[in-house]
């Protein structure tokens, strides 16, 4: 198994994109053959393709876009140019991340709640979105 290796937080923006940075993260460890096991299941899916669907890119198309780039400000200038959205798009983007388990979603909310207690935070009440559960389960809340 992999050593375990954080991506960044869900909470860090590129190019006014939330969770960009994490997912570029997620893509060059991949590539690297360091992805890690936990997060091996929802590559691809889940946060990573909110974003995917929110900027009109396949996965495929976006790891090429990557593994062609050696900076974070290389994938920036092709994101500047390639994925054109507007500054309320990118907000929508961002409050879509921050509102899940939507309320009336009852299968997020018991998702949630397992995943809660997986990561040990059942007994934190700061922990009220998927967000805020990746930061407390990576340690930096």
């Amino acid at each position: 198994m992999n050593e375990l290796i954080h991506p960044r937080s869900p909470r860090e923006a590129m190019d006014g994109w939330m969770y960009l940075p994490r997912y570029v993260d997620k893509i060059r460890l991949h590539l690297a053959g360091k992805l890690h096991s936990d997060y091996q299941q929802n590559f691809s899916k889940g946060f990573d393709d909110l974003w995917l669907k929110a900027a009109g890119l396949s996965h495929q198309r976006f790891v090429e876009v990557v593994r062609n780039s050696t900076t974070d400000g290389q994938v920036c200038d092709w994101v500047r140019q390639n994925v054109k959205r507007s500054t309320a798009e990118k907000a929508a983007h961002r409050e879509e991340l921050l509102s899940r388990p939507k309320p009336g979603d009852a299968e997020a909310q018991a998702r949630f709640q397992m995943r809660k207690t997986e990561a040990n935070c059942q007994h934190r009440d700061d922990v009220k979105t998927f967000v805020d559960l990746i930061d407390a389960d990576e340690q930096r809340i």
